[in-house]
């Protein structure tokens, strides 16, 4: 993670879902429903995909009421309850930016219209499968509060791939399996864990700035404001505009 931090695209998009609270938490709810209708369970400890749906959730400040009660409604629900689809769409954005939309929807055909709409109105185009997908990678993102030797060393010997210390803390890299047992081993040896969660990390950064960062922000917020999406990726390095 040398270079440009990761972190500031994660500070961005929960600066801007803080705005909508309410949209926020149903984002997640929905999340946690998918997870335990594909994970075939309401119990974490045995679902993956739940234990990071609920990880991700935590890390907004959704409520623990509002968690259990979507884990107990979709585990009630059986088949009866909504079937969400997990589909991936790809473009590019202002200043070459690439561009990765994760979405859970229940109509292909009505998400990728809305999606399709906002890249033609804020100056990007929707790709096609595979076009920028590439130069991404799946991988457990985690900011530690201390930093420091002792800090790095007791996560290396947890399992992280990567570090790099910034003025939010002690970044780490993981591998995806890994996540949740590095952010609780630095918790049991009395790290902070600021968040924890899965992302999709550039491989390598593009630097926006001037016009093409005020129209790309403007383009990625209207992206996450869509219901049907989940999480919005890109490849900007807007440390420029963020100095």
């Amino acid at each position: 993670m040398a270079g440009h931090s990761k972190w500031s695209q994660i500070k961005r998009k929960k600066g801007a879902n803080d705005k909508k609270r309410s949209a926020t938490i149903s984002k997640h709810i929905r999340a946690i429903s998918a997870a335990v209708r594909s994970g075939g369970s309401g119990d974490p400890a045995g679902n993956l995909s739940l234990k990071n749906a609920i990880a991700a959730a935590k890390a907004d400040t959704v409520p623990v009421d509002n968690i259990e009660s979507a884990i107990k409604r979709a585990v009630g629900s059986g088949e009866s309850g909504t079937d969400y689809k997990e589909v991936t769409y790809e473009g590019y954005g202002p200043g070459g930016t690439a561009i990765l939309i994760e979405t859970l929807t229940d109509n292909v055909n009505r998400t990728v219209g809305e999606i399709r709409a906002v890249f033609n109105k804020r100056g990007g185009s929707l790709g096609n499968s595979g076009s920028v997908a590439w130069q991404f990678d799946k991988k457990g993102l985690l900011l530690v509060r201390e930093t420091g030797e002792d800090a790095q060393e007791a996560a290396i010997e947890l399992g992280a791939e990567d570090l790099s210390e910034g003025e939010e803390g002690l970044e780490i890299n993981t591998d995806p399996t890994d996540l949740h047992a590095v952010s609780e081993g630095l918790t049991l040896r009395g790290f902070t864990v600021e968040t924890a969660q899965i992302s999709m990390l550039p491989s390598n950064t593009v630097e926006v700035s001037g016009a093409d960062a005020d129209k790309l922000m403007v383009l990625l917020e209207a992206l996450e404001e869509l219901e049907d999406v989940q999480n919005v990726y890109s490849n900007a390095d807007l440390s420029a505009v963020e100095a």
